[in-house]
């Protein structure tokens, strides 16, 4: 990686980006500004191929795919390993421009590279990030309507998200607020339209993924979660152990052991906070009353919540969800049939042996 090649350093902006080049031979150009358009950047890295050392953000993925494209190295930094850049006194875009050309001359590996998801996969999961959004907006809008009511002193009926507009319950609705509240349902009526026409695609990309069925296996997991995951993490040959997936998601506690002291910390959440939080959910199905099926996983976390203290459950809860990444990707990897309770089996034979 050392080998002897002109470094640019690329501070990515939403309207104009700036760029820093060292040359091979160590000598360096004055920053120089262009717009962040395809059509700009085409026209500037036209030139023998290079070393381009961007920063992850908004723009990073079609630029990386351009740059490739024009035959240029790029490597895409990870901002969380940068707190060079971001909390430095003296920011501009032409030190941050520099700051990314140097580390990526001297060792890119300080950069932590990190690779976007195919095109394809990104869109794909886009589907699946607008439901949620939908759900969301749904799930706001209700809960607007239901505390409105209920400040008048009285009270919208029980039902599902689902029925909510045509429920009757705009009928429950006092004459004084019904102008206020009459446009959310018809909004809301509109939001169920989209929330189905998501699900329909939801349906189909399930057959366009078939390792969702396999990831999905374990007891508390959905189609939804499972087929986000396998968008999420696209290749389930990345890692060389399961144990890592936990990391890349965020799951896994902070380190900060120095000589005697190895506090206990928070998760990272350096992953995706969308697939996150829905292994959270999933898990909280699992250590929760609803779920009535056994298993291994479940008999790990509820005997984790119960030696936990005060905030044992939400501890437990965060180790299953992290425990549940691992063994989906293992399934994946593997392709082995799911057992509930596998290691209970193996526990009584031993004790039997």
């Amino acid at each position: 990686m050392n080998d002897p090649i002109t470094t640019i350093g690329c501070d990515l902006g939403d309207l104009r980006s700036t760029v820093f080049t060292i040359h091979a031979d160590g000598r360096t150009e004055r920053c120089q500004s262009l717009q962040t358009t395809r059509a700009a950047f085409g026209k500037w890295f036209a030139r023998p191929r290079c070393r381009v050392v961007l920063e992850a953000g908004a723009h990073s993925r079609w630029t990386a795919e351009l740059l490739e494209e024009l035959g240029h190295e790029v490597i895409v930094a990870n901002p969380r390993r940068l707190r060079v850049i971001s909390q430095s006194d003296t920011k501009t875009d032409e030190a941050d421009a520099e700051l990314l050309a140097r580390l990526g001359r001297s060792d890119p590996k300080l950069l932590s590279p990190i690779h976007h998801r195919g095109m394809e996969v990104q869109h794909d999961l886009a589907v699946l990030k607008s439901r949620d959004a939908l759900v969301t907006a749904r799930t706001r809008l209700i809960n607007l309507c239901r505390g409105m009511v209920k400040s008048s002193g009285l009270r919208l009926k029980t039902c599902t998200a689902k029925s909510f507009h045509r429920s009757g319950a705009i009928d429950q609705i006092p004459a004084e607020l019904l102008p206020a509240l009459a446009p959310i349902f018809h909004v809301l009526e509109h939001i169920e339209l989209g929330i189905r026409a998501e699900e329909e695609r939801i349906a189909k990309l399930t057959k366009k993924y078939p390792d969702a069925e396999v990831v999905g296996q374990p007891i508390g997991v959905g189609v939804l979660t499972a087929l986000t995951f396998v968008l999420t993490l696209e290749d389930k040959n990345r890692f060389k152990k399961s144990r890592s997936v936990g990391a890349f998601i965020g799951i896994c506690p902070r380190k900060r052991a120095s000589g005697r002291q190895d506090p206990q910390l928070r998760i990272t959440k350096a992953g995706d906070p969308f697939l996150r939080r829905l292994l959270v959910q999933c898990a909280n199905y699992i250590l929760g009353p609803q779920c009535k099926a056994d298993s291994d996983l479940r008999r790990w976390g509820v005997r984790l919540a119960e030696r936990g203290g005060m905030n044992g459950r939400k501890r437990a809860k965060v180790a299953v969800a992290r425990r549940l990444a691992v063994l989906m990707h293992r399934l994946w990897v593997s392709g082995e049939v799911y057992e509930p309770l596998r290691q209970a089996k193996r526990s009584e034979k031993s004790k039997a042996a």
